[in-house]
């Protein structure tokens, strides 16, 4: 049996978590900075109220770990499939993160924020993204479908495409210029 560590109020910089890995245990109020984690295996682990800055947690394995009052800055984030993660307490943040290819399928996200993130490809399939906000954020081929988007603020997102029909949308904010993302399923010439 692996023993769990504790670390509270560390900081952890220019790391590579690829080549040394980050040992299972709980995590509160720590800041990771440059680090490395492409392909790591954190699974189990606890991290409340941490940061993530300027890190690739590209690929990163998240099966069973909590993730509580999380900060993403400037990450690199491609192909994590967050509805791996513990879903109690799951409360997340991005800001200026590459997201692409990753995966929300059935997470709740609500309140969630995104700021200026690039979404391509990403699975928010049967998500509560109820009161979420995308500022400035690319959604290319991001997939929204039987998803809860009450009250969502996609006024500056770009790039969306969403079916009206096979989403919750009440009170949904959007932008005039982003009408074509609601209404690409009927082929029509928007001027």
């Amino acid at each position: 049996m692996t023993t769990r560590i504790f670390q509270d109020s560390q900081e952890f910089e220019n790391i590579d978590f690829s080549e040394l890995k980050l040992p299972t245990g709980d995590y509160e109020d720590c800041i990771f900075s440059k680090c490395t984690f492409t392909n790591c295996n954190l699974r189990g682990s606890n991290f409340g109220d941490c940061e993530f800055v300027d890190c690739d947690l590209s690929m990163v394995n998240l099966t069973d770990a909590t993730l509580r009052s999380i900060r993403f800055k400037r990450c690199k984030m491609l192909g994590v499939k967050f509805e791996s993660c513990n879903g109690l307490l799951f409360s997340v943040g991005f800001e200026q993160c590459q997201l692409d290819l990753s995966s929300f399928h059935m997470l709740t996200l609500a309140k969630t924020e995104f700021q200026e993130c690039r979404l391509l490809e990403v699975d928010f399939s049967n998500a509560d993204l109820t009161s979420a906000v995308f500022h400035q954020c690319d959604l290319s081929g991001a997939v929204f479908l039987q998803s809860n988007l009450e009250k969502s603020d996609f006024r500056t997102a770009v790039h969306y495409s969403i079916d009206p029909e096979l989403n919750r949308m009440k009170k949904a904010r959007f932008s005039m210029d982003g009408l074509g993302g609601l209404l690409g399923k009927y082929n029509l010439n928007l001027d």
